[in-house]
């Protein structure tokens, strides 16, 4: 989370105008509506685009832009989580905002959620930025077979750099994604795997 001082937000009563100069000058598609230390809403170049289309009528566009404030163009009262909001829940919200405002149970505002930040957790998690030996397999669903994996990982003395799982479905079978550290018995390593039941899909150095 970005703190506070860190963020570009909006008061209500900045004009359209205003925000979508800082929209520009930032290179951001959307910002947080704030009155006071309260979170009101959210506010994007589309929706300053539709708010001049629907209500400028035959207001002068750059008028209109002057004259009304962003409270007034707002949107999306409910597009914030809390600082204790869990990664799953929050990860489908950036399908509508590049941006995602952080509040406390008070609705005061705490910082912000940034796709981009996003991203870099996903990195942190696949261990995009350390180099390794990606194996890719898949395991039918069954109790006990992760516990096997970390056996497997355990008497190979494999170090790994990040472990995710895909599929969360009815389906029979899922698919693993492994990076460990590079080493000289990778091979003896991915034959016990698929000794143990698991089909190697594939074995890249990354």
């Amino acid at each position: 989370m970005k703190p506070v001082h860190q963020s570009f937000t909006a008061d209500v009563n900045t004009s359209l105008k205003d925000v979508l100069e800082l929209l520009e000058q930032k290179d951001i598609e959307a910002v947080p509506v704030l009155e006071g230390n309260l979170f009101k809403g959210m506010i994007s170049k589309e929706m300053i685009y539709e708010s001049c289309y629907k209500k400028a009528g035959g207001q002068d566009t750059g008028t209109f832009l002057e004259e009304t404030p962003a409270g007034e163009a707002a949107g999306y009262e409910d597009f914030c989580i809390t600082n204790e909001e869990v990664f799953e829940r929050t990860l489908p919200m950036f399908k509508g905002f590049a941006v995602l405002a952080v509040v406390d149970d008070h609705r005061v505002f705490q910082g912000l959620v940034t796709r981009y930040d996003v991203i870099e957790q996903f990195e942190s998690a696949f261990g995009v930025k350390k180099q390794g030996i990606r194996i890719a397999f898949t395991s039918e669903e069954s109790e006990g077979r992760i516990e096997r994996l970390g056996d497997i990982i355990k008497n190979y003395h494999e170090n790994v750099i990040s472990l995710a799982t895909f599929d969360e479905t009815d389906k029979l079978a899922r698919r693993i994604v492994l990076k460990i550290e590079e080493n000289d018995n990778i091979e003896a390593f991915t034959k016990k795997l698929e000794k143990s039941g698991f089909r190697i899909l594939s074995v890249k150095h990354v």
